[in-house]
Formats: structure tokens, C-alpha cells, sequence
């Protein structure tokens, strides 16, 4: 059983927004505390007050510091976040949300995201605001987060680089490969900061899932809007992922929503375009490959490719750029229907190697045989083949191990 949260932003997401709806849904508020306290940070306080927007109950997170610097190096955050010990899930969201709003700034300003210089998200309150989310999802003990369509507002917002257009820059390029509608209020509705943890920690994209609903909760915003409530819903419950349907394709409703980047080279070598795919695949990829085209002029060149998660586009399109010299990405959204799959394990000459099985079709793990190959001293072809007849053989009677 696969444990969700669905975010619908109907009315936007911020930080304290997104906190507010898990607390609201069951994350306990002094856990989430205890666990953002591990920052090596003092002088801030949490409190989370029910609140009515627009006849809706809901959680009004308020974070107050006394230290009102709001400019922090993107380095400086990471290293904090390096230093708390939080649980490797928790840790991980933390560092994949200022991450993608390091490498969406950096892009904005033409700057090694290291070298980013937060601005508003730099300020404490901000800061515990991602890291407060990012606990409540481990206090519920969140598998998967999913989201809807993000709603954003019109306008203009003043920022530390004066006024800027609504939805700002940074949010419309973190939310790149998410499905977004626009609407005419006059305001700020999604904010860096929540674009950034729904790119960060968000798997798949659409309408809720065939969930066994647990429970709903609404995270307030800052003030009431005409039309509509300003709030943030989130429904968590449980979803079988074997229980769902084991055939995938076409045929199926919807698939997995996905983005495709893609950027053109001319003038790059083997080892540089596999290394750019090796690094795209460390960035969060989930596949990456090089296509050999014809340009303009009868140019030979080669078209890098990489498939990935809406959450993961902005540090992917930021891999491309860099490891190419590409002065551009192109991106468009695709579906994918992937068939069920499950790990199974089998050993060969004492050595584990997993295997990946679909539709009665096992297919040994390339490293995991070449390891066992190295240390063994048999050819690769024929570990993988003892792995693939280890775990038939096994298939066939599962009383025998796989051996």
C-alpha cells in the first residue's frame, strides 16, 4: 500500500499554506516542530491557528524570528540542511526543493546555483516553512505526493529585484511541465516557494487518485480573496499500487504525465554527449538518450533527450544546458504507461543480483551483474544468463530458493 497526499491548489500554494493543510489533515504540530528544531538555527516560532477563509475552516501557520536577515546563499541553506540529521526521506525533499529553487534562480540570473543569493526565500520564516512541509509529509509518513492543476493570480509583486509580473518569474519557470490555470484575481496565488516544493516533491500530476481516503485538510492564506476561499486542500490516503490495473497503454484513461527536454548539439564528442546522459540520469531523469539528426546545412549533429518527473524539470533542463553549452531547452509533456513491474533477487556464486520482472519476462540488473562478474571472473553474458535461469528456475518452484 503506497501512502498519498494530493495537494489541489485551487487558490494557490505558498509555504505556509502547504504546512497549514498537512497540519490540518493530521500531521501533529509539535512533531513537526521537534523535527524542524533539528536546524542549526534559534530564535523562531511555529504556531498553527484554525482560521475560517471563505466559510472554510482551515490552518493559519504563522512563523515568527528574531533574526530578519532575508538574504541567504543557496550553499549556506544546503549545508544547514546537511548538518540537521534528518530523516534521509525528509532530507531528501528539503534538499530537492531549495535545490530546484537554486537551480531555477541561477538559470533567471546566469548564475552557478551555488552562487544563488536568496532573497525573500532566504528569511527564516521561509526557510521553516519548506522544512516544516517537508517534516509534516514524514510525520504522516508520505509515500507520494501528488497535485492537481495550480491556480496563479495576475498582476504584479514587489520583490527585492522591484517590481516583477504575476505569476513571478521563478514561479512560472519552477512549475515548468505542471499543469497550470490562470484566474483573475489580482494577486500573488502561488509563490516561489510553494512552486518549488510541489516541483520538488510532486510524482504525478492530475486529478486525485482511486484513493481510500483517510482524511482532508485546508491550509489558510494570508488574507480572503473575492470569489473564492484562500486555501490550500490536501487528501491523504492509501492507494494500492497492486490492486491497479497490470496492463498499461494507450488504452487506459490517462497515463503518467511526463516532460521530454530536449536541446540540439553540433559540436560535442561521445564522451562529452555520455557523460551529459550519465548526468541527467544522476539529476533524476528517469531516461535519457542521444538521437543522431541532420541540421541545417547538412550539419551531422545529435538531439540529447531526457524523460522526467514534472518535480525534476528544472534541475534536469539545468544539467542539459550545462553539460552541452545548449542556449536553449525545448520541453513538451507526454504521457507515459508504464507496465506493472516488481524487484526479486537471486544469487549467483554467493552474490545477490536483483532482477526486475514484468509479464513473466525477468531481466538481471547490468551493475549488479558486472559486479559479480568482476569478482567472480565470468564473462558478463554469462552471469546475467545464470541470474535470468536462477530466477526461472525459481519462477517454476518457489519452494527452491533462487540460487
Amino acid at each position: 500500500m503506497t501512502r498519498v497526499a494530493w495537494f489541489q491548489p485551487f487558490a494557490g500554494i505558498a509555504g505556509d499554506m502547504a504546512l497549514g493543510a498537512l497540519i490540518d489533515v493530521g500531521a501533529d504540530v509539535d512533531e513537526v516542530r521537534a523535527l524542524v528544531r533539528q536546524l542549526p538555527i534559534e530564535g523562531w516560532a511555529l504556531t498553527a491557528e484554525p482560521v475560517l477563509r471563505g466559510g472554510i475552516a482551515a490552518i493559519d501557520v504563522r512563523v515568527e524570528a528574531d533574526d530578519e536577515a532575508t538574504h541567504r546563499h543557496a550553499s549556506s541553506i544546503l549545508a544547514m540542511v546537511d548538518a540537521a540529521g534528518f530523516p534521509d526521506r525528509m532530507a531528501r525533499r528539503v534538499r530537492d526543493t531549495f535545490g530546484a529553487l537554486a537551480a531555477v534562480e541561477g538559470r533567471l540570473h546566469g548564475i552557478p546555483p551555488a552562487d544563488v543569493h536568496f532573497h525573500e526565500v532566504g528569511a527564516i520564516d521561509s526557510i521553516v516553512d519548506v522544512v516544516g512541509t517537508c517534516a509534516a509529509l514524514e510525520v504522516l509518513d508520505v509515500d507520494e505526493v501528488q497535485s492537481g492543476s495550480v491556480a496563479t493570480g495576475t498582476g504584479t509583486v514587489e520583490s527585492a529585484h522591484g517590481t516583477i509580473p504575476v505569476p513571478a518569474p521563478a514561479t512560472i519557470a519552477l512549475l515548468a511541465g505542471a499543469p497550470t490555470h490562470g484566474t483573475d484575481v489580482a494577486a500573488e496565488l502561488t509563490t516561489p516557494t510553494g512552486a518549488a516544493l510541489l516541483a520538488a516533491t510532486v510524482t504525478t500530476w492530475g486529478p486525485m487518485p482511486a484513493l481510500v481516503v483517510e482524511a482532508a485538510g485546508y491550509g489558510a492564506g494570508d488574507r480572503d480573496l473575492d470569489g473564492r476561499p484562500n486555501v490550500t486542500q490536501v487528501v491523504v490516503g492509501t492507494l494500492d499500487r497492486a490492486g491497479e490495473a497490470t496492463g498499461g497503454g494507450p488504452g487506459r484513461a490517462s497515463g503518467q504525465p511526463m516532460v521530454t527536454l530536449e536541446v540540439n548539439v553540433d559540436d560535442a564528442t561521445g564522451e562529452t554527449l555520455a557523460h551529459a546522459l550519465a548526468r541527467c540520469l544522476e539529476a533524476g531523469a528517469r531516461d535519457a538518450w542521444v538521437t543522431p539528426i541532420v541540421m541545417k546545412k547538412g550539419r551531422p549533429a545529435h538531439v540529447v533527450s531526457a524523460l522526467c518527473d514534472p518535480s525534476a524539470v528544472a534541475v534536469v533542463a539545468e544539467v542539459l544546458t550545462s553539460e552541452t553549452g545548449s542556449l536553449g531547452v525545448r520541453a513538451h509533456t507526454v504521457q507515459r504507461w508504464s507496465a506493472a513491474r516488481t524487484m526479486d533477487e537471486v544469487v549467483v556464486d554467493g552474490h545477490p543480483i536483483a532482477v526486475k520482472v514484468t509479464a513473466g519476462r525477468a531481466k538481471a540488473e547490468h551493475d549488479d551483474a558486472a559486479r559479480v562478474a568482476a569478482a567472480t571472473g565470468r564473462p558478463l553474458r554469462e552471469v546475467l544468463a545464470l541470474a535470468e535461469a536462477a530466477w526461472r528456475a525459481a519462477d517454476a518452484d518457489p519452494s527452491e530458493p533462487a540460487s
